[in-house]
């Protein structure tokens, strides 16, 4: 997987939300990020489902 850096645009890859493109807003730990969806709204997700574009 790529490096993962605050900025980057993704897509999720499991659960509810699959599908749906992300931006990295803040980095958590080494499994979790924060991420920001197109409604602005602003969710804990893991760094094993994200697919980077």
């Amino acid at each position: 997987m790529a490096a993962i850096k605050t900025g980057m645009k993704c897509v999720k890859t499991a659960g509810r939300h699959a599908g749906d493109k992300v931006e990295i807003v803040k980095l958590i730990d080494k499994n979790f990020v924060e991420v920001k969806d197109a409604k602005g709204k602003a969710k804990r997700c893991n760094v094993a489902h994200l697919e980077p574009c």
